[in-house]
């Protein structure tokens, strides 16, 4: 079978919006993910690049993580049909290994966790596609590189591009 691997945050995790809520709360502002079209978090808001090394080192905010709409329907589908790897980078932020780990096996339990990737770099992996938000990570793969659109990405160019896990579901089950 082909292999897919898959990314986490942005991709099946709503990072952006953990984010968001801790910083509207301590900064009491009200920002929404409609204010970060086009943006880092740190273009939305200098404070960020202060605070979210602070955020991402408590362990319940990746525990704590939304899952995006009709991951989790559309991942058990594909994995009928192929591999599927989560890889996520962790190595920036070890306090996120054993978070991130329960979150995938608490929402993604169907999956072997044996083919749960925690990497830096991930030109790494050996896989036929990798479906990222972020387009350095396409860059390095050798395989097939898709990207997820994400609030960050949305005036990225260049890159075959999927919306949302509908439109996944579409590419890879009509393969």
């Amino acid at each position: 079978m082909k292999r897919i691997a898959i990314d986490m945050d942005e991709v099946i995790s709503h990072f952006s919006v953990g984010c968001l809520e801790l910083f509207n709360k301590e900064f009491n502002e009200k920002y929404t993910i409609k204010d970060l079209q086009g943006k880092l978090l740190v273009e939305l808001d200098a404070r960020f690049a202060d605070r979210v090394d602070y955020y991402l080192a408590n362990e319940s905010f990746f525990l704590d993580l939304q899952v995006i709409k009709d991951s989790q329907e559309v991942i058990q589908k594909l994995s009928a049909r192929y591999d599927i790897y989560i890889v996520t980078a962790a190595m920036e932020f070890p306090t996120s290994l054993a978070p991130k780990y329960q979150w995938l096996k608490r929402h993604f339990s169907f999956l072997n966790d044996k083919n749960f990737v925690f990497c830096g770099d991930k030109s790494i992996i050996h896989a036929d596609y990798l479906i990222d938000d972020t387009p350095s990570n396409l860059d390095r793969f050798t395989g097939q590189g898709i990207l997820f659109t994400a609030p960050h990405n949305r005036n990225v160019t260049g890159y075959t591009r999927l919306n949302n896990w509908q439109e996944v579901a579409d590419y890879f089950l009509k393969i």
